[in-house]
């Protein structure tokens, strides 16, 4: 029997049924409350949908289901405890597609500024990176690139079965790189039917995506996507020597970050599967329109192969010194070095005001082009990709990528839903969760305020429920304080 991509993809990545298991006393000590049946009265709804703010609603969960949203003429269970949340907004439990379970520690450079041997190297957070996604608002994510597999996969069954708090998980497989890489963590394949056997032997060790990576030749990619879509799993890039026109044409699911830093096939005189420098891929970029025919003809080919684009606005802001610094309580969650490496990056990049300005430039046209890509109905979905020059902290940086989306021309509900119902429509799992409604997946934020009227109100977690469950995120958060970069 032929099984249907999507639902073997359900069946890898659905948890256990975590309702009928009883949390380890790890976990236990980060509950607000285990009630069987809970009424959030007077909430305000952003429902995931994209449309209008629904007012004073009671929202029944029973288990890990919502069992009934309502007036306040909904008949609450005689059994349910019952939670006021009047002056707060519920949302969606945010789906985090490029959250990863590692972190950019360190840049490592020598006394003459320069990345000495092995390269660029970055640190697992098996500890503090579920708790920090949890704590702000991440119920669902997706690893997008592992440095250590047998971690992450291992993470997620420890979450699945409550003995550690932390998101549902899709384990994405080892990175797909070329030869030579910068990144000595990552596997360097040999050629196509490496990448063919790679993403088969991950497959089998229970990985749920794949992602390439700047390097992979052409001839490797076509190999691992035929193989992913083989075993019934999709496929996504961080691209270079391949560009976005020739990975629609394999086939691949999902492109990184979007293309003007990334995607070079404008770049002139450009030789076959080599990565041009990221600033000629700028230059190439600084010439176009987001409304010129060579931009709008790839928007209208990468909607047509039904290729998903993954914004990671956060981790290109951290590049831009004219941008805000980390928050205190950001800071206070690094450890000495993280946060030493992070500020001397950005103090490097500030002594140039023409490239602060270029940078900027090409953020705002990012974002522009993100935003004319779903108008012309291609799926955005959302992550903030915590490595880079390490100012982008797992779960912090979600909630920011909700605010520049917003910066970008998007709503507040159409931001709210890139980040949690585009992310489930994505996996095939949309009938799952990713929004606030009857029958799926209890899993919700509850924010202090209005994020529709103030974006800014995002950050304002009072409660993450995952599984019908409601963690307290401050105790989350401070269980991890200096932590992160370390463990």
């Amino acid at each position: 029997m032929k099984v249907g991509k999507n639902f073997l993809f359900f069946l890898l990545f659905i948890s256990p049924l975590c309702s009928a298991q009883t949390p380890s006393n790890e976990v236990r000590k980060f509950l607000k409350f285990d009630a069987p049946v809970i009424a959030l009265t007077h909430a305000r709804i952003i429902d995931g949908n994209g449309g209008a703010t629904q007012l004073d609603r009671t929202i029944i969960l029973r288990g890990d289901k919502i069992e009934a949203i309502g007036d306040s003429k909904l008949v609450i269970p005689s059994d349910a405890k019952i939670v006021d949340v009047s002056g707060h907004t519920v949302i969606p439990g945010l789906v985090g597609m490029h959250n990863h379970l590692m972190y950019t520690a360190s840049t490592q450079t020598d006394e003459d500024e320069k990345l000495p041997p092995p390269g660029f190297l970055v640190t697992e957070l098996a500890f503090s990176a579920p708790r920090l996604y949890l704590a702000s608002g991440v119920t669902t994510m997706r690893t997008a690139g592992s440095i250590e597999p047998y971690t992450d996969i291992n993470i997620k069954r420890l979450i699945d079965t409550l003995k550690m708090p932390g998101p549902h998980i899709d384990v994405t497989g080892p990175y797909l790189e070329g030869k030579e890489s910068i990144f000595p963590q990552m596997l360097w394949l040999n050629n196509a039917e490496h990448a063919r056997q790679s993403v088969a032997f991950w497959a089998g060790q229970g990985m749920t995506s794949f992602k390439a990576y700047v390097n992979i030749s052409e001839a490797e990619l076509g190999a691992a996507i035929k193989e992913a879509h083989k075993q019934g799993l999709k496929l996504t890039g961080h691209l270079c020597s391949v560009d976005y026109r020739q990975a629609a044409n394999l086939g691949i699911d999902n492109l990184e970050h979007g293309p003007v830093f990334t995607d070079s096939e404008f770049v002139p005189n450009r030789k076959p599967d080599t990565c041009p420098s990221g600033r000629d891929i700028a230059a190439s970029w600084e010439k176009l329109e987001i409304s010129g025919p060579e931009v709008q003809g790839l928007i209208a080919h990468l909607v047509n192969k039904k290729v998903a684009i993954t914004s990671t606005l956060p981790v290109f802001e951290s590049f831009v010194a004219s941008r805000p610094l980390l928050s205190k309580r950001q800071a206070e969650l690094m450890s000495a070095e993280s946060l030493r490496s992070h500020l001397h990056a950005r103090s490097g990049a500030a002594t140039n005001p023409q490239a602060v300005a270029a940078r900027e430039a090409a953020l705002k046209k990012e974002m522009a082009f993100e935003l004319a890509f779903v108008k012309a109905g291609g799926l955005l979905i959302a992550g903030p990709d915590p490595t880079g020059n390490g100012g982008v902290l797992p779960g912090f940086g979600d909630q920011r990528g909700i605010q520049l989306l917003v910066e970008a021309g998007f709503s507040a509900a159409e931001a709210i839903q890139i980040a949690s119902a585009n992310g489930a429509k994505y996996m095939g799992l949309l009938q799952q969760f990713g929004t606030v409604e009857v029958g799926k997946r209890a899993d919700l934020v509850v924010l202090k305020g209005d994020p529709s009227q103030r974006i800014k109100d995002i950050e304002n977690v009072e409660m993450v429920i995952k599984d019908g469950r409601t963690y307290d995120p401050m105790k989350l958060i401070n269980s991890v304080k200096g932590m992160v970069g370390i463990r």
